[in-house]
């Protein structure tokens, strides 16, 4: 649902701007409310605007675009994280977070074909689906489940995957879908 929205929001002249770092830093958040509402992108119209508008104006004020943004960092993993999640963390709500920063840049990579260096440091982001998930294939225990936090889950999920040839963010998809299936497919 939300990539349909996504791709309808882009593909309305009227409602692409709001993919455009310099012209929605520039929108008044009633404005770019009424833009990313009107093919439900904005899930929570309050707190998804404030967001997007937050992130687009930081972006801007710091890098000019997107790509200004990855060239800043070197295209460097590592150093993007940096960016978002210590020196700019104010400017990027939700997306700081370790778990939507992950996912976020597994995306920009895979879909959005973005080349980071040093991607194979994107960690598995253990939300509820992947814990269960992670129990259930033995990865941790039920006990660990409990009580270990999600940074010591993504540490067992790289030590699992070691020598593989997967990184650790491949797995949240499958995983995500899999819990989410209530575990249809049998391992």
């Amino acid at each position: 649902m939300l990539w349909e929205s996504a791709l309808e929001t882009f593909k309305d002249p009227e409602t692409r701007i709001t993919f455009d770092i310099a012209k929605a830093a520039e929108l008044e958040e009633s404005e770019l409310k009424a833009l990313l509402a009107k093919y439900r992108l904005a899930i929570q119209p309050n707190k998804h605007t404030q967001t997007w508008l937050a992130i687009a104006k930081t972006v801007h004020s710091n890098f000019g675009t997107m790509q200004g943004l990855f060239e800043d960092c070197g295209k460097d993993f590592p150093k993007l994280r940096e960016t978002v999640q210590v020196k700019l963390k104010k400017g990027f709500p939700y997306l700081s977070g370790p778990k939507i920063f992950n996912y976020w840049s597994f995306i920009i990579q895979e879909y959005g074909k973005i080349g980071l260096e040093n991607s194979e440091f994107i960690e598995i982001a253990p939300d509820t689906h992947v814990i269960k998930c992670s129990v259930r294939l033995g990865v941790i225990t039920q006990e660990e489940a409990d009580k270990l936090s999600r940074e010591k889950i993504s540490e067992k999920w790289r030590s699992a995957l070691e020598g593989s040839g997967i990184s650790p963010i491949e797995m949240h998809e499958p995983l995500w879908f899999w819990s989410k299936g209530n575990f249809a497919f049998k391992v």
